[in-house]
């Protein structure tokens, strides 16, 4: 009796999807209007982008210093990342930058406890200015940015 071994790593061949031996369905007739739709939709939301480096020579009203909103998961994102706030900002955007920080994030800092001390403590540097609350009585920080 002979021992015969199994071809190691033997897989079964397959032919490639983009073969040329294959042939694509012909289109359904019934379903040659929608297919012309899609084409031209798709030529529509081909639009060339205008490059970025030309945004500030068209909207003049943004330049430094530049107020930089901040909420919570941006202070608590920069203590997990060891990132200096003032530091990373000025670098990112090459320019002078006062962050701002509301009522409402501070009163959410608050609230989480002691566990977010040090955010707390971070969020209250006399270089973040401190800015009113939207609405008084209102909870979630993010509804008072997006109102700003």
């Amino acid at each position: 009796k002979k021992g015969k071994t199994k071809a190691f790593a033997a897989v079964k061949r397959m032919i490639s999807p983009k073969d040329a031996r294959i042939k694509k369905p012909a289109p359904n007739p019934n379903q040659l209007p929608k297919l012309e739709r899609q084409r031209k939709d798709a030529e529509v939301r081909n639009v060339a982008q205008t490059p970025a480096s030309l945004f500030f020579s068209h909207n003049m009203s943004l330049g430094p210093p530049y107020h930089v909103l901040i909420d919570t998961n941006f202070i608590n994102f920069s203590i997990q990342n060891k990132l200096d706030i003032m530091k990373s900002l000025m670098d990112c955007l090459y320019a002078k930058v006062v962050p701002c920080v509301t009522e409402a994030v501070m009163a959410e800092l608050e609230k989480l406890g002691p566990k977010y001390r040090v955010a707390l403590r971070l969020a209250k540097d006399p270089r973040f200015e401190r800015l009113p609350a939207m609405r008084q009585g209102n909870e979630y920080a993010d509804d008072d940015l997006v109102e700003r």
